[in-house]
């Protein structure tokens, strides 16, 4: 497999020394560096696409809160809510599945797992009332949290040992990916039909992924177990807890504004739902442009790339009330936006693996778990105050908090290098 100037490029040596030190600490491990590399490659492709998924299945409510909340007869602010439970419920769920979980084969888990993501999605497209739609988001937010954490372990298992690096990139990609296409993707599926059918479509995808899984993937056995008291432990290194208060503070303050962006492009922008499909549709392409641009960067410097991501943010978002006045003004913006954005989830993760070395399922649940808080809280937060304020008062929210993540990034403690 040749280097791809799309994916960030970081180095392999810790991922071998890491395998080795696997090999001897874990009895059961079994690693099979004679797998033919196509095969490999698939499997981790499989797994990319797992992550795609559930992060997709997470936000899709973001861009279908409008007709969702008419359906559903509730108001936006509390439609927004059903991103909030998922994102707290995959926040739970990731550290304690990553520990319950350690003795089973981690094929027969992800294929579980996304079963349960099906399931739920499903759930959400035939919901008749509120109180359905929340229980089949909380079996989404139980879906997620598991396949996220266990996922970012697997390339080392499934490639030869050259080949990690950029297999464990591209797992990473789907989660990014996700980030910034799967809103857009589901508004315009929901303006094309309606918005249970972009639920149900998730639903489909989730099926399609776990027959690629059953059939990609080998036999994982469990490896060396995953303590919850080893997982907190990583809390003490100063690294790492200023790696997760930026990922806590621009992420909430992303999804604050971002999860209430289709009304403050209707109040706003005087965008109509065609065209509001269409600004979605290219934010999450310049975000696509900006996750691999700013994966570069952190393989480099995590901490320059951060102060940029957080800078730009905080100024686009809080601006977007008074310079997003026409649909062209907020295209531009969304652009910018997408570009900023789409580089959060590489740069963030690259940061906290290159601090937690030792410990790559420990530093990946902690990290699933605060950027899940972050969304449920950004949620919240934005429905309150969009209840309260109004949507300008959305996007000062998520301005603020970006501005304190760009803090937290220049004056906390950072890895030297974002080269694993």
């Amino acid at each position: 497999m040749s280097d791809s100037p799309l994916f960030p490029q970081v180095r392999a040596g810790w991922l071998k020394g890491m395998a080795q030190t696997e090999e001897i600490a874990g009895a059961g491990a079994v690693r099979q560096p004679g797998r033919p590399p196509v095969k490999g490659r698939l499997g981790v492709a499989a797994v990319a696409g797992a992550t795609f998924t559930v992060v997709t299945s997470e936000m899709l409510p973001v861009g279908l809160l409008t007709p969702m909340g008419g359906a559903l007869r509730v108001t936006e602010g509390t439609a927004g809510l059903t991103l909030t439970v998922t994102g707290l419920v995959a926040a739970v769920s990731a550290p304690l599945l990553t520990s319950a979980l350690g003795r089973f084969d981690r094929r027969t888990v992800l294929c579980a797992l996304m079963a349960l993501l099906a399931f739920g999605n499903l759930l959400a497209a035939w919901s008749p009332g509120f109180g359905v739609m929340v229980a089949a988001r909380v079996l989404v937010g139980v879906g997620m949290g598991g396949v996220w954490a266990i996922a970012a372990g697997l390339a080392v298992r499934l490639v030869p040992p050259g080949s990690v690096a950029r297999a464990t990139s591209l797992i990473f990609s789907g989660i990014a990916v996700a980030s910034v296409l799967g809103v857009p993707a589901g508004t315009y599926i929901g303006e094309l039909t309606d918005w249970r059918t972009a639920f149900a479509a998730a639903g489909g995808l989730a099926l399609l992924v776990l027959l690629a899984l059953a059939v990609l993937l080998p036999r994982l056995p469990a490896e060396q177990e995953v303590r919850l008291g080893g997982v907190l432990g990583l809390l003490r290194e100063p690294r790492v807890a200023t790696g997760l208060a930026v990922v806590a503070l621009l992420v909430t303050g992303h999804f604050a504004a971002y999860t209430y962006i289709r009304p403050v492009l209707e109040e706003v922008s005087g965008a109509s739902a065609p065209q509001i499909g269409t600004l979605l549709l290219v934010y999450g392409v310049a975000g696509v442009v900006g996750t691999f641009v700013s994966g570069s960067g952190a393989s480099r410097s995590p901490r320059a790339t951060l102060l940029v991501i957080c800078a730009v943010l905080a100024a686009t978002v809080a601006l977007t009330p008074a310079l997003g006045g026409s649909v062209r003004a907020a295209a531009v913006l969304l652009v910018v936006w997408g570009l900023s954005y789409g580089g959060v989830s590489v740069a963030t993760q690259t940061w906290l693996l290159a601090s937690a070395p030792q410990s790559r399922e420990g530093a990946a649940a902690l990290f699933v778990g605060v950027f899940n808080s972050a969304i449920a809280l950004g949620a919240l937060a934005g429905g309150l105050a969009a209840d309260g304020g109004g949507v300008t008062a959305v996007m000062w929210l998520g301005g603020a908090l970006a501005f304190g993540a760009l803090l937290a990034a220049g004056l906390g403690r950072a890895p030297a290098t974002g080269r694993l």
